[in-house]
């Protein structure tokens, strides 16, 4: 039944109540099938107390639960896990039951994860009894622990096979020493442990950001599983502590091994010269390469030498040797992409640099930029000029007061750079957006912002507007990655905060990828919508007098009723719904509110008011007039009385 219980939990993710009751489930089946275990145990019970333990770990199976959930579950699960182990240490102690037989027959439970904990807790046991080598049983164990390969269950298996065995490694002095090789075993047990768990911990890295959700719950997620780092570095503390690893061996097994799954191997000292040869022989294989290719190739590269080596001016100036070497004998560029390419492959070092005096220091900068048409030369030269120049206007300069400017003149400001952004055509918004935009601070934001996120939504219907016609191999745009960056731009903007701005703008980009058939796209947008809506606005609906939200509901309560038959429309709501049929207005209902106007009529000490008295009377001439029209309008108003 609990077997059952955990499968049937297995299904999608839910909100946060229903994460409790989950928990609350799986540690009731814990608690439930322990105490079982416990009467089990008590009573000598070796084949119930097997059943009753694999039932209490097969809650361990779900998939619902968050890390820091599943911690928890875990926990209480260990702690029941610990008692059953003392209980297989006695039982073997005494001869009961052989601790051979005991590890053949734990394999026979049901379910692979709950045979593994079991497994694992029968090998401390089988280690401990020294009826094996402990080097095999720990083989056998890190071997086996491969058949759960679901990252969060699989981390806290391995991380429950480290615990059980932290004490039972053959290392130097221990009981458990073995032959000349046994310190070598014990550094492998523990490394590929430490392997495997960091491969479960890396996957789930990539879960998380695969998965589809609000933006908050990716960095909940992601959060979470930086929580887990501690599972995979105890391996690490274990290994720190194995007395017979001496400086050869850890020079020469120990850490490389573990550089492998720390740093990337493009952190090696001769990457840059790999990669540059490695490039240059696929140029040279393919005299054919279109030049928007080789440049593209250029760009990657010169992208990883700045990141990796920003100190390294040499090798960006190889870089760009190399892309002149390539160009070397061709006229101006003509093909857009490359041009494309080229001006990418410029702009990095001055974004990285932040500085023009550090590009004059590369001595084949100028040459790749003669590759460039002068229009385009010109373009760059003068738009970068141009955000320099009014730079004072687009962000904050240092030492500058808040109350230095009127907000009036401030406004006028801002609304002058607004208008520039519709000027200017980039089909790249991401770097505008980056490089100069979001600078601003909060207050600029809430001005520049929105005519960025237009700007990005015109070049959207226009590269619609083209049907497909955007193709090749270096796409400009697409509609899909400017909503992303539209998506990043409004996310800033909610935190300044301005969350109504933010809300209409989440809005109109959800009604422009509608129009684009991005259905995943739009969803995004109104979910952020929504959630804005639901923490920063959705109190602003108490701001509303109570006279103004009555005459809201009534001027559209007659939506939400609809009929084939032509009616004319009094002014009078109630009898309006009592002529249309609705049932919830009777002819009682009528009757009791003209005695209710009545009654208010005589009670109210302020002056008459003739309008009211003369509409009042109206009505009531109405209600008369359909009494006298006979039929079926008739008989509705037959019973009720005016006078």
């Amino acid at each position: 039944m609990a077997a059952a219980s955990a499968a049937v939990r297995m299904l999608p993710d839910g909100g946060a109540d229903d994460e409790e009751r989950w928990l609350a489930e799986g540690i009731a089946g814990v608690q439930q099938n322990a105490f079982y275990m416990h009467r089990a145990l008590d009573s000598n019970n070796l084949k119930d107390a097997l059943k009753y333990s694999a039932q209490m770990l097969s809650e361990l199976r779900t998939s619902r639960l968050s890390p820091h959930k599943y911690y928890e579950l875990y926990m209480r699960a260990f702690d029941e896990m610990r008692k059953l182990e003392m209980f297989f240490r006695e039982e073997t102690r005494r001869g009961s039951c052989s601790v051979v037989d005991l590890y053949e027959l734990v394999q026979h439970a049901g379910n692979v994860l709950p045979r593994l904990y079991l497994l694992c807790t029968v090998g401390s046991v089988y280690i401990k009894s020294k009826e094996a080598p402990a080097k095999d049983v720990l083989k056998d164990l890190v071997e086996m622990c491969r058949g759960i390969q679901h990252p969060l269950r699989g981390l806290f298996l391995r991380s429950y096979l480290s615990q059980i065995s932290r004490d039972k490694l053959p290392d130097i002095g221990s009981e458990y020493e073995g032959d000349a090789d046994s310190i070598n075993d014990a550094v492998e047990f523990v490394l590929q442990n430490f392997i495997e768990m960091n491969k479960l911990w890396v996957r789930m890295q990539h879960q998380a950001c695969c998965k589809l959700g609000p933006v908050r719950e990716k960095e909940k997620r992601s959060k979470e599983r930086n929580e887990l780092r501690d599972l995979v570095g105890k391996n690490l503390h274990v290994l720190s502590q194995i007395e017979g690893v001496d400086l050869d061996m850890y020079k020469e097994t120990v850490l490389p091994r573990i550089l492998e799954q720390v740093l990337p191997e493009f952190l090696q000292v001769e990457a840059f010269a790999k990669f540059s040869n490695a490039i240059g022989k696929v140029i040279e294989a393919q005299p054919d390469m279109p030049v928007v290719g080789a440049v593209t190739l250029y760009v990657s590269l010169l992208t990883f030498t700045l990141r990796v080596h920003p100190d390294r001016l040499d090798y960006v100036d190889q870089v760009l040797g190399a892309c002149v070497k390539k160009l070397s004998g061709k006229a101006k560029l003509e093909d857009s992409r490359a041009t494309k390419q080229i001006v990418a492959l410029l702009s990095a070092p001055l974004e990285k640099y932040s500085n023009i005096v550090t590009a004059l220091e590369l001595s084949n900068y100028p040459r790749v930029m003669d590759y460039l048409d002068n229009a385009t030369t010109k373009v760059m030269a003068v738009i970068e000029s141009l955000f320099d120049l009014i730079k004072g206007l687009i962000k904050d300069m240092d030492g500058a007061q808040d109350d230095e400017l009127d907000e009036e003149d401030f406004k006028e400001e801002q609304n002058s750079v607004a208008r520039l952004i519709h000027m200017l055509h980039n089909d790249d918004h991401e770097e505008m957006l980056k490089k100069h935009i979001l600078q601003g601070g909060p207050k600029r934001l809430t001005f520049t912002v929105p005519s960025l996120v237009f700007s990005a939504l015109k070049l959207v219907r226009r590269l619609q507007g083209q049907d497909g016609d955007v193709t090749g191999e270096d796409v400009p745009a697409t509609p899909k990655k400017i909503f992303q960056i539209l998506h990043q731009t409004i996310e800033a903007l909610s935190c300044v905060p301005s969350p109504e701005l933010a809300l209409r703008l989440y809005l109109q980009c959800a009604e422009a990828a509608n129009d684009c058939d991005l259905e995943p796209v739009a969803y995004e947008f109104f979910t952020q919508a929504f959630i804005l809506y639901e923490e920063e606005i959705a109190y602003s609906a108490k701001l509303l007098k109570k006279p103004d939200q009555c005459r809201a509901v009534y001027a559209c309560s007659h939506l939400f009723w609809t009929d084939d038959q032509d009616g004319i429309m009094d002014g009078e709501r109630y009898l309006y719904f009592f002529e249309k049929g609705i049932p919830q207005i009777t002819n009682t209902v009528i009757q009791d509110l003209i005695e209710l106007i009545r009654t208010e009529k005589q009670s109210d000490n302020t002056a008459a008011d003739p309008l009211t008295e003369a509409f009042f009377a109206s009505t009531l001439r109405y209600i008369e007039f359909q009494k006298q029209k006979g039929g079926s309008i008739g008989e509705k108003y037959e019973q009720i009385k005016t006078t």
